[in-house]
C-alpha cells in the first residue's frame, strides 16, 4: 500500500495525503457543482482500505453509491491516464447506513441527559434566561436521580418545576412564563423530528468505529436529506457528536493513521449565529480532539464560512472553484487563496476561478507537519459509483448489518416522565383524601348538634313564652300551657 492517500496529480507528480497528519483535519471548499462530493467519496474510499472508520452525512443523497462497484467509463480511463493511476479497480466499500428518522438507515439516537444543557440551548434557540431554566432542570434530575430519557421527560420536568418548584427548596424555583416558552420550542423541535432523536437505546459511539473481517475501516453514511431541511437540528446533532468523540475516546498523541475521521459537510450551518461561548467550544474541540486520534473534515463552499479560530487549525485544504462575479465573491476568493502556502508558478487567486470540474488546488501536510506550497492538480475517479443507490441495494445492505439488531426497536424505560406522574398522582390522591377526612369530621360535629322537630319547637315555644311571662297575662298563658302539656 502507497505510503500517501492518493488525491490527484497533473502532469508534473501525483498528490496526497500523508496518514500520520490525516488527524490534522482539512477543509474541502468550492462552489456548488465543482465536484467537493466526488473528493469526499474519493478519501472515504482511501481511508476506508486503510482500516480507518469514515463518517459523513449524506446531504444530497448521492453518496449511497458508495456501496456498490463503479461503472466503466472511458473519461474515467482518461483521468486515471492523465493522473498516472495504474492499478485502479471499481468495486464498492464497506457502508453502515443511518437515519436520525429511521427510514434509510438504522435509527440514530440519543437521551436528553446525554446531549446536556449546552447542546439543548442551542438546539431550541433558548436566550439566557431560559438556559438558566434548562440547568435547573439537569440539576434537579442529577438530585433526585431522574433518568431524562426523550423530550417526554424534559416536558414533565419543566411542567413539574414549573407547579412545584417553590416547594422543593432554594434553587428550583423557576418562572412558568420561561418554562412555557421552552414548551413552545420543544413543540418546534418535534415537529422537526426531535421525537425520534431522542430516546433508547441511545448510540454508542463504538459502533461508528467498525472494521471488516478484511481489515477495512467502515464508512458510516447518516441519510441528510431530510434532516438538512432543520439546519439548527443537523448541525447540533454532528456537534453532539463531535463533542461525545472528544470526551469518550482515549489520548493517542499522534497515531500514524487516525482511529475514525468525520466529514462535516454544509459546515457553514455550524457556525450560523453561533454564540460566542459555543464556539470556543467549537474550537476547543477541534484542538484537541486531534490528540484522540480523530481527523475533522470541514466541507464548504468557501473558507470564509469557517471562523478564522477554527481555519486555523485545518491542515489540509483541498480548493475547488469559486465564482467571483460580485464584491462579495471576489472576496470570497481572495480569503481562499491567501489561505494556502504560495507557489511561485501558480497564480493563485486566478487559478480558482479557472477551475473545471473535478479539478482542484491543493496543499496537504508533508514532513514535520509543514504545509505543501499549493498545486493545481486533477481529482482521481472514485473506485465505487458516483450517485446514489438504489432502494433494494440499501434494503440489501441494511440487511445484513448488525445494527439491525440492537437500535431497530426503540425502548421506553421508566424515566422521569413516570416517576412524576406517580408523585402527581399521589400527591393528588393524599390532598383527595385529606378532604374526605375533612368533610366526614365536618359532618360528625353537625350531626352531634342537630335537634329533631319537636324539641326545636318547644325550645322556640318557651322562649317565645318566657319573654311573655314578664307580664301577667304572659304568666297565666305560661301556666295555662303547661298544666296543659303536663295533664
Amino acid at each position: 500500500m502507497s505510503e500517501q492517500i492518493l488525491i490527484g496529480g497533473n502532469a508534473e507528480a501525483q498528490c496526497g495525503l500523508l496518514p500520520r497528519y490525516a488527524n490534522r483535519h482539512g477543509l474541502i471548499a468550492g462552489a456548488t457543482g465543482t465536484g467537493k462530493t466526488v473528493t469526499l467519496q474519493c478519501l472515504a474510499e482511501s481511508f476506508s482500505d486503510r482500516g480507518v472508520p469514515v463518517f459523513m452525512a449524506d446531504v444530497k443523497g448521492d453518496l449511497s453509491g458508495i456501496s456498490q462497484a463503479g461503472t466503466p467509463h472511458p473519461k474515467v480511463d482518461e483521468r486515471n491516464q492523465r493522473i498516472g493511476i495504474t492499478d485502479y479497480q471499481q468495486r464498492g466499500f464497506p457502508v453502515a447506513f443511518w437515519d436520525v428518522f429511521g427510514e434509510l438507515g438504522t435509527p440514530v439516537r440519543t437521551t436528553v441527559t446525554e446531549m446536556g444543557p449546552a447542546l439543548l440551548t442551542r438546539l431550541l434557540d433558548l436566550n439566557e434566561t431560559q438556559e438558566g431554566v434548562m440547568n435547573v432542570v439537569f440539576e434537579f434530575a442529577d438530585n433526585e436521580g431522574l433518568l431524562l430519557v426523550d423530550l417526554a421527560d424534559l416536558r414533565t420536568t419543566l411542567e413539574y418545576l414549573a407547579e412545584h418548584g417553590s416547594d422543593l427548596g432554594a434553587g428550583y424555583g423557576v418562572a412558568k412564563a420561561s418554562v412555557n416558552a421552552i414548551l413552545r420550542r420543544l413543540l418546534v423541535l418535534e415537529r422537526e423530528g426531535g421525537r425520534a432523536f431522542f430516546g433508547e437505546p441511545s448510540l454508542a459511539l463504538s459502533d461508528f468505529m467498525q472494521t471488516t473481517r478484511d481489515g477495512r475501516g467502515v464508512i458510516n453514511l447518516l441519510a441528510a436529506n431530510t434532516l438538512i431541511q432543520s439546519p439548527r437540528v443537523y448541525s447540533t446533532f454532528l456537534l453532539w457528536l463531535l463533542s461525545e468523540l472528544f470526551e469518550t475516546l482515549p489520548e493517542l498523541g499522534d497515531p500514524e493513521q487516525p482511529v475514525l475521521v468525520f466529514f462535516f459537510d454544509e459546515a457553514h450551518l455550524l457556525f450560523r449565529d453561533v454564540p460566542r461561548a459555543l464556539l470556543e467550544k467549537i474550537e476547543q474541540v477541534v484542538r484537541l480532539i486531534r490528540s484522540k486520534g480523530v481527523g475533522v473534515y470541514f466541507i464548504s463552499q468557501s473558507p470564509s464560512d469557517i471562523p478564522d479560530a477554527v481555519l486555523g487549525q485545518l491542515g489540509n485544504r483541498i480548493q475547488h472553484a469559486l465564482r467571483a462575479y460580485t464584491p462579495r465573491e471576489q472576496k470570497a476568493v481572495r480569503v481562499a487563496a491567501q489561505s494556502f502556502r504560495a507557489n511561485p508558478a501558480l497564480d493563485t487567486v486566478t487559478a480558482i476561478t479557472e477551475l473545471g470540474v473535478g479539478e482542484a488546488l491543493v496543499s496537504m501536510l508533508q514532513d514535520k507537519g509543514i504545509p505543501a506550497p499549493v498545486q493545481r492538480v486533477l481529482i482521481r475517479p472514485p473506485c465505487s459509483r458516483m450517485g446514489p443507490a438504489t432502494a433494494q441495494e440499501r434494503a440489501a445492505v441494511l440487511a445484513h448489518d448488525p445494527n439491525q439488531r440492537i437500535y431497530a426497536n426503540a425502548v421506553d424505560p421508566r424515566s422521569a416522565h413516570e416517576v412524576l406522574r406517580e408523585r402527581i398522582e399521589a400527591a393528588s390522591a393524599q390532598q383527595a383524601a385529606d378532604a374526605a377526612k375533612k368533610r366526614d369530621k365536618s359532618t360528625t360535629r353537625s350531626s352531634s348538634g342537630r335537634q329533631s322537630t319537636s324539641e326545636a319547637f318547644i325550645k322556640s315555644m318557651a322562649r317565645s313564652l318566657g319573654s311573655a311571662a314578664g307580664s301577667s297575662l304572659g304568666r297565666k298563658l305560661f301556666r295555662g300551657l303547661l298544666g296543659s302539656l303536663l295533664k
